[in-house]
């Protein structure tokens, strides 16, 4: 069974002979599309999750999780900060056995204040040493890479820069979107801070505001604008651009443009699974992170957001570059915990919301 926390029916409450009849049940929807047999008996294994991720993408993998183990999986929905914030709160009352979060900042801020466990050897060897923890407190699922979007009719080729650095030169004054206000660009500049330390991240942020960078409050409005002209370019996460593509056409005149490998502008944006510290159900906790390092779910994700996949082996949607992104795992993710507050101060000091 999966179900909301407060007590609304996520999916259905019978699984696979649990209740009258016997009666066998297979999932349907885009649940089946990661299992598509029979679902099992109730194991009495229970866990409770605190998703940042959005109900529409994870949904249905717990239900696929829960019909194939017969766990009863139990579901908060929020943003990934508001969550971090409300298990800091609980403490060890909180009912959550797993965070699920979209961005790294809420998970070092959770990791700082002691509030994360340790995930079991054999799920962390899922992935690479660069895509989880080095003591084990959390793991990566799919990642978003930063990328420059551009509009193709008003950027010609030779206009794009090799370095966000570069946005900052009078060339591009007025010309450049930035999402200021959204968890990933959070989170980026909350990389580029520990990378370049506060005073070159903040001096680049005004910079691009006295070069008129303009203001937008997500990643897709961004590449909707750009797509559209409004803007020449913006900078926002990969995936965006290709499902506007997709859904547009021809009419939507924008293309993704990869700044160098090592620029803080190519960094790979993990999304992270953790076990809280005070989990009384930590063997179902593993098994659902597992379960999201499977082969099945792995290429649900890439296919429906495509986004990387991170687990050892499994291969992203054929229409995604190579990646060769600064990954997050060659920074400091571990000592990130409560920086995302000092990058909102930043932030708001900059005057780029009044862009």
């Amino acid at each position: 069974m999966v179900r909301r926390i407060l007590g609304a029916v996520l999916a259905s409450a019978c699984i696979a002979g649990a209740c009258s009849g016997g009666e066998t049940r297979t999932l349907d929807g885009t649940a089946a599309e990661i299992y598509a047999g029979e679902c099992a008996l109730s194991s009495g294994r229970q866990v409770t999750v605190y998703s940042g991720r959005t109900e529409n993408l994870i949904g249905p993998t717990l239900e696929a999780f829960a019909c194939e183990t017969g766990a009863d999986v139990a579901v908060r929905w929020g943003s990934s900060t508001d969550l971090a914030l409300l298990l800091s709160e609980e403490g060890d009352r909180t009912a959550a056995d797993v965070f699920l979060s979209r961005s790294p900042g809420p998970v070092g801020f959770l990791e700082s204040a002691g509030l994360l466990g340790v995930i079991d050897d054999d799920v962390l060897g899922l992935v690479g040493a660069q895509s989880r923890s080095r003591t084990g407190t959390w793991i990566g699922f799919s990642g978003r890479k930063r990328v420059l979007v551009h509009n193709i009719d008003s950027v010609p080729p030779a206009e794009l820069p090799e370095s966000v650095f570069d946005l900052a030169d009078d060339r591009y004054r007025g010309r450049v979107a930035i999402p200021a206000t959204n968890g990933s660009f959070i989170d980026w500049f909350t990389v580029f801070r520990d990378l370049h330390g506060n005073g070159v991240a903040a001096q680049w942020l005004d910079d691009m505001v006295a070069n008129d960078a303009r203001y937008y409050p997500n990643n897709r409005s961004i590449v909707e604008a750009a797509g559209r002209g409004e803007i020449d370019m913006g900078l926002v996460n990969h995936y965006y651009q290709y499902q506007e593509a997709a859904a547009a056409g021809d009419r939507h005149r924008a293309a993704n443009h990869d700044l160098a490998d090592d620029d803080i502008g190519s960094l790979l944006i993990i999304t992270a699974a953790t076990i809280t510290a005070g989990s009384e159900n930590r063997q179902a906790a593993n098994e659902l992170i597992a379960y999201l390092l499977a082969e099945p779910v792995q290429r649900y994700f890439s296919r429906r957001t495509l986004e990387y996949p991170l687990a050892a082996g499994v291969e992203p949607a054929d229409i995604l570059p190579p990646l060769n992104a600064l990954e997050i795992g060659t920074v400091d993710f571990d000592a990130l915990g409560g920086g995302f507050e000092q990058t909102i101060a930043i932030i708001e000091a900059s005057g780029i919301l009044n862009q």
